[in-house]
């Protein structure tokens, strides 16, 4: 381009002959009348060159690269696998090379195009968003508030939701757990407040320090985990309507609950039904669009994780424990109705 801006200024201002100027250059003078006189510029296009043996199968490649992409990596594929696969099933003619490099090159297209699809979440499908709510129960015929995890998937405008005794670490990672388990799979990127059953500190330039079980958690099921920035939340406004949402439509007036799980166990149904209307904005059912957000999920690991804290208390002469702040007689702890996620063992003075 400056050697055609040097052949443009010293013909058209200047007004040197074509083979002056050919001749300073070292070029053909017909070289330089055509620039001189070129009206248009137009950007070259990157030729593509057709790989007849290739091509027909690159689109089955593809897939196998895209649903290994969700396995742990001893369980994906090798390119001599894929090649064998190819020439057994696909009558492929080409050379094991030749499959080598195009899964070497794609593997790294697809990770890149996976890390840069950090932002936003709203539009892409296999991510999800997840808060906390609060709502009335009735419960021995007393009106108490009870925290409800909500995972929405922003892509689909689909959401489940669980409710919990506490607001803790350990009933997140146990909602989180049901969640991927009734779904079947992991969203590939989740994003959370930084709220404290997650994160124990917040450092300058957005650094973290998580807590424990959280992290061992992630490590376990691969997702990965965005924070909103301190004070944004609307950095992760999809979960915060479907908060407001599953509040109004169903929770509200006050469910009696005599037992947790139960009650928990008919949610899942409730969501689901939920599904089947319009995106607000896409036109498109939502059900259909969770399918997209379901194709894009990580697999399941081979086991749960133990989502439970053990701890040692003993109790007061009145035979009273102190839990997260909450306390608890010997005779609450022995007939507490709602199922509790921290494991303890008890020592009581006088056995």
């Amino acid at each position: 381009m400056a050697e055609i801006d040097y052949i443009r200024h010293e013909v058209n201002q200047k007004g040197e002959t074509y083979a002056s100027v050919g001749r300073k250059m070292g070029i053909d003078p017909r070289t330089v009348n055509k620039y001189a006189n070129q009206e248009e510029f137009k950007k070259k296009e990157k030729q593509k060159r057709k790989a007849p043996v290739l091509d027909p199968v690159k689109p089955i490649l593809d897939k196998w690269l895209k649903e290994d992409l969700k396995k742990k990596k001893k369980y994906q594929r090798t390119s001599k696998k894929m090649y064998q696969q190819l020439k057994k099933f696909h009558s492929f003619k080409g050379s094991d090379r030749t499959v080598r490099d195009y899964v070497s090159r794609r593997k790294k297209e697809l990770k890149e195009t996976m890390e840069d699809a950090a932002l936003p979440l709203e539009s892409i499908p296999g991510t999800a968003q997840v808060d906390f709510g609060t709502a009335p129960f009735k419960y021995l015929s007393e009106v108490i508030d009870l925290p409800y995890l909500v995972m929405s998937f922003p892509h689909c405008n689909g959401f489940y939701f669980q409710v919990f005794p506490s607001e803790n670490t350990e009933c997140l990672l146990e909602g989180l757990q049901r969640i991927f388990h009734h779904m079947g799979g992991v969203p590939k990127i989740i994003r959370f407040d930084n709220f404290s059953p997650a994160v124990k500190k917040i450092f300058s330039k957005g650094e973290r320090e998580l807590t424990d079980t959280f992290e061992r958690f992630v490590l376990h099921y691969g997702f990965q985990y965005e924070f909103c920035n301190p004070g944004k939340g609307n950095e992760k406004g999809h979960v915060e309507a479907m908060v407001k949402y599953v509040r109004n439509n169903f929770l509200l007036p006050e469910n009696t609950i005599v037992d947790l799980d139960h009650f928990n166990e008919t949610l899942w149904a409730l969501a689901e039904e939920d599904r089947e209307r319009l995106h607000y904005d896409k036109q498109v059912l939502q059900s259909k669009l969770y399918e997209e957000d379901q194709a894009n999920w990580l697999m399941l690991p081979e086991k749960k994780f133990e989502c439970a804290r053990y701890k040692e208390v003993k109790a007061d002469k009145y035979g009273i424990v102190t839990i997260d702040k909450k306390q608890y007689c010997n005779r609450q702890v022995k007939s507490y109705s709602f199922r509790l996620l921290i494991c303890y063992t008890f020592s009581f003075k006088n056995g």
